[in-house]
């Protein structure tokens, strides 16, 4: 069951993400789960475990890290679509 709670908790964490950046994670769910579960783990690396934590996330470094990987993700496909 913990399973569970932690793709549904990263894939609110990329579906949050994808909003605060204000670009689709490509993808759709499952793209919102990786990048969930990507984001969180650059940015638990990166900040730390700080703030209040769900399912083994640390929200706040996660949604931040998740935002990073997003807007990431969305400069490059765009340049890949360019090239083409």
């Amino acid at each position: 069951m913990s399973f569970i709670w932690a793709l549904i908790v990263g894939g609110v964490i990329g579906w949050l993400a994808g909003l605060i950046v204000g670009r689709d994670v490509p993808g759709g769910i499952i793209g919102n789960i990786i990048a969930g579960f990507v984001g969180a783990w650059l940015g638990q690396a990166v900040l730390g475990d700080w703030g209040p934590e769900v399912a083994e996330f640390a929200i706040i470094p996660a949604i931040i890290g998740a935002a990073v990987l997003v807007l990431l993700l969305s400069f490059v496909m765009r340049a890949f679509r360019k090239a083409s």
